[in-house]
């Protein structure tokens, strides 16, 4: 456990912040006597993974924790295949070694970045395909016993960005251990964007999941060369009479409509349309090509962050009566 720790470079926004204590902890164990420690010293505990979906303050009281179990492995279920991950292992890395062994059904959430056991947190999604699609079961640890369980994909609470580890479960476990249902038997899902188009007639999940890396690489600037969190709205979900309003005055929306009536539109085509796209605010700005990607250049802080961000929500609420909800977990 180490003592007044920068973690300026342990989250893609880049934000300024120290931790009073961090530990990473490898082991079950090793976890369990961490978080036993912090009850006996009384401390807040803060769960981090890789950074990529944390808004950070310049001081992070307590003892910060990212969980370093990198352990996987595979075990068969009649025809499927079932993947046990551990909390610390880098997502992208698991998407790219899967799909080259012939497994479907994480191959289109390639290159999104941080550790396997903030996936849930977010509920992780991109081109058609969310992690509760193939989400089996997972193992938290309670913060305040050490005690671990394991919850079902039903027990998550599943939504669009959202889960039960947002809400009712929020600070009190730390996920330890994903299972991952995943098949030999292709299941191609392709409608989204143009990945159709880059791809042969039969495709590998390796395939697809190179196609995706290279449209994000493409649309998404890399955070080791621009600090950025990835996509930092949500993509608001209104009623489906709101969408056709909207869609009376602006033909070339696009809209997602979805199965419970309601329809999901695009944030970062909103925020394009009120000309923000390239614009900067002292130490931050709207990505030049990507009107969904925030970026920091250097020298802010989040609070920065957040007027720039509430100058956004602004006018798109008032162009549109949308109202835009920021990703990344305010910590």
């Amino acid at each position: 456990m180490d003592e007044c720790v920068d973690l300026t470079s342990a989250n893609t926004l880049r934000l300024p912040c120290i931790a009073d204590y961090y530990a990473e902890p490898a082991s079950l164990d090793a976890l369990r006597r961490t978080l036993a420690y912090a009850r006996r010293k009384q401390w807040p505990v803060t769960l981090l993974g890789g950074g990529s979906n944390v808004l950070l303050p310049p001081r992070l009281a307590g003892l910060a924790i990212r969980p370093a179990l990198n352990q996987w492995w595979l075990t068969r279920d009649g025809n499927d295949v079932l993947v046990h991950v551990g909390a610390g292992v880098n997502w992208h890395a698991l998407v790219l070694n899967t799909a080259a062994r012939g497994l479907w059904g994480i191959e289109n959430l390639a290159l999104i970045p941080g550790d396997c056991g903030a996936a849930p947190v977010q509920n992780i999604g991109a081109y058609g395909v969310e992690l509760a699609d193939s989400l089996q079961a997972l193992q938290v640890m309670e913060l305040a016993t050490g005690e671990t369980r394991w919850l079902n994909n039903a027990d998550c609470a599943f939504g669009y960005r959202d889960s039960l580890f947002k809400n009712a479960l929020n600070g009190r476990v730390v996920i330890t251990q994903l299972v991952l249902r995943l098949s030999r038997q292709p299941a191609l899902k392709l409608h989204y964007g143009d990945l159709a188009s880059r791809l042969s007639n039969a495709p590998s999940p390796l395939d697809v999941a190179n196609a995706v890396s290279a449209i994000r690489q493409e649309k998404l600037p890399d955070p080791k060369q621009l600090a950025n969190a990835g996509s930092f709205f949500k993509n608001p979900i209104v009623s489906s009479q709101q969408a056709l309003a909207l869609l009376a005055c602006y033909p070339g929306m696009p809209h997602f409509p979805l199965s419970n009536g309601q329809t999901k539109l695009a944030a970062g085509w909103l925020i394009d349309q009120c000309g923000l796209k390239g614009t900067r605010e002292g130490a931050f700005g709207v990505h030049d090509r990507q009107a969904l990607v925030l970026v920091h250049l250097g020298g802010g802080d989040r609070e920065g962050l957040m007027r720039f961000a509430d100058s956004l929500v602004e006018q798109v609420n008032a162009r549109f009566n949308v109202l835009l909800e920021p990703e990344p977990r305010l910590i």
